[in-house]
């Protein structure tokens, strides 16, 4: 299997919506990355159900949903109930991670965990066999357009010696500041899903950007 590109809808033109998904349904890319905020686990708020409720109408690609959000087991129904098809909640949000995880599952949706820049991968030992995936942040989260978190090849390394020990199957999943300029290095070093918002929807043509992400050879 290749790597898989998943854009980021939180840097797309919000009063275009219908028209920057049905450019993303027209491309290679794989998922369709929608990152939820709410203000308290991370300094910004993005959207509610409502919006992403048009956006399950629109989209033709899996919905891979990112809870940057305090308590998200509180949420799992509704987001599955709204179309998620990969769910990821972050590590440092969970009390209970193995019993959220399992729950994801049971509802048919793959499930991630996520980890903030200065969370150290081997917080994930003994949750790494039980996760679909997991979303490293190469920038600091909140806001998109940061500068990437150089340290990130360095820890996906870690992360992809973990995934190899335990004999899993997990995915690394990397988000923010990824481009055409460092695709290379992040596979080198063991990426799998790239998640990039501004440099497709800020390029003059980010359905050929997506084809240059997804067709990026090492």
């Amino acid at each position: 299997m290749g790597h898989l590109i998943s854009p980021s809808i939180l840097n797309a033109d919000f009063g275009n919506l219908e028209n920057q998904i049905e450019l993303i349904n027209s491309s290679k890319a794989d998922w369709l990355h929608l990152d939820i905020m709410d203000g308290v686990f991370v300094p910004n708020i993005t959207f509610g159900f409502h919006i992403i409720k048009q956006i399950q109408h629109i989209s033709k690609k899996p919905l891979d949903v990112h809870l940057m959000i305090v308590e998200p087991e509180r949420y799992i129904d509704k987001f599955h109930d709204h179309g998620a098809s990969i769910l990821t909640i972050h590590y440092e949000a969970c009390m209970h991670l193995h019993r959220t995880i399992e729950y994801i599952h049971t509802l048919g949706m793959k499930a991630g965990v996520a980890l903030i820049p200065h969370s150290p991968v081997h917080l994930l030992e003994d949750i790494i066999q039980d996760v679909d995936l997991v979303l490293l942040m190469t920038v600091n989260p909140g806001f998109g357009g940061q500068k990437f978190i150089a340290n990130s090849y360095a820890k996906i390394r870690k992360l992809k010696e973990l995934i190899l020990k335990k004999d899993s199957k997990t995915l690394i999943e990397v988000d923010g500041g990824i481009s055409l300029d460092n695709i290379g290095l992040l596979l080198d070093a063991g990426a799998d899903v790239f998640v990039a918002g501004t440099s497709i929807f800020k390029s003059d043509d980010p359905v050929e950007t997506i084809r240059l992400l997804k067709e990026y050879k090492k």
